[in-house]
């Protein structure tokens, strides 16, 4: 594996472009954007409260120093935001500034700024660029690669957007030393799940490199590149999410039923705690469908929970509440195809799969035993 600053492509023909990884890009970012934008052209920083406290001045200057006059939008910070209100506000805001469809929407912060941002990119003047300056470990491994925007509903996570692509993403991983613990730990969720779908050798280097990633240094810029070259393959076979790229789902159908069940209050579990509980669920289930080994549920148990993430639904039995309101939950996903559940299940560590038309009554029992009915 390499290190320091590393370019990773997104191979996507006309609408291709590169995740930049390293320390440093916030304060050179004014550079790197101007190269994706025409000459003369203007931005919205879409940003939150707290992102913007330590990095939007420093963006700003950057931005000033390479001509490019910019437009602040802040929003509130967390899941809430990721809301019809908001998605209005922002793009009214948007179109208050009388930026043109050649202008950039620039999306400074984590999932739910990318998520926000991008997807009023894809609708403000019927779509303007779009860059993504991710904050979080999860967003630059995860959110701000693939093109994926939206807000949630009341009827579940992430069900109204559109698949729209960036035309740069700039992870600056110095920006990951202001994140709390909570949410490093959360984002790092979503880096393990690359290993679990497909790259076995990934996941066991993970397992001996965690301290050293969260230390920081080269071993943290490695993990993101990777966890990024892996995403990137998966979007440049499958966009939209027809077939392979839904592997990349992998725990998150059981674990946005856990947002959605608490009403996607951070208070009681954000998003990269519900994929590791979930990966786990995967796994278990996959073991009790007779098509893993419990070993592996363990396993992947074990790693996460070294890492500090949540791994059951201990301390959450009152927020599931059963299995028939779960089940619920999981009906309203996106992973649902004609009332059919799919579901990202595994025959072993890196070894996921799309299994179709899981049976409901399964699902129904599994979750009757995890929550403890």
């Amino acid at each position: 594996m390499r290190d320091i600053h590393q370019i990773v492509p997104v191979s996507l023909g006309d609408r291709s472009y590169d995740i930049h990884i390293g320390p440093g890009l916030l304060a050179k970012s004014g550079e790197l954007v101007a190269d994706v934008l025409p000459p003369g052209a203007r931005a919205a920083v879409v940003t939150d409260e707290n992102v913007a406290r330590y990095h939007l001045d420093s963006v700003l200057a950057s931005m000033e120093a390479f001509g490019i006059g910019a437009t602040v939008v802040r929003v509130p910070a967390g899941e809430p935001s990721k809301c019809y209100p908001t998605l209005q506000d922002v793009v009214e805001r948007i179109l208050d500034a009388r930026l043109e469809r050649g202008d950039a929407v620039i999306a400074l912060g984590g999932g739910v700024i990318g998520d926000l941002a991008g997807f009023a990119a894809a609708i403000a003047r019927r779509g303007m660029r779009f860059v993504q300056m991710p904050t979080s470990l999860l967003a630059q491994v995860d959110s701000s690669v693939g093109g994926k925007t939206g807000i949630n509903s009341p009827h579940g996570k992430n069900l109204v957007g559109a698949f729209y692509q960036p035309q740069l993403v700039l992870a600056d991983t110095d920006a990951l030393d202001t994140l709390p613990d909570r949410e490093f730990r959360a984002g790092y969720a979503e880096v393990v799940k690359y290993g679990l779908i497909d790259r076995p050798d990934f996941f066991a280097w993970l397992e001996r490199q965690w301290p050293a990633i969260r230390a920081g240094g080269p071993e943290r810029i490695n993990a993101i590149a990777e966890s990024c070259r892996a995403k990137s393959a998966v979007v440049a076979r499958d966009e939209r999410e027809t077939g392979d790229r839904a592997l990349l789902n992998l725990g998150h159908t059981f674990g946005h039923a856990l947002e959605a069940a608490a009403k996607f209050d951070p208070e009681i579990i954000v998003h990269g705690e519900g994929v590791a509980i979930g990966m786990v669920m995967a796994h278990e289930f996959s073991a009790r469908m007779n098509l893993a080994s419990p070993d592996d549920a363990k396993r992947v148990a074990a790693h996460l929970e070294t890492a500090g993430l949540p791994t059951n639904l201990n301390g959450l039995k009152a927020v599931a509440g059963n299995a028939d309101r779960m089940l619920d939950f999981i009906a309203q996903d996106k992973k649902v195809t004609r009332g059919a559940l799919n579901f990202i299940l595994t025959r072993g560590i890196g070894q996921a799969f799309v299994a179709r038309d899981v049976p409901a009554s399964e699902v129904h029992a599994y979750l009757a035993g995890a929550i403890g009915e």
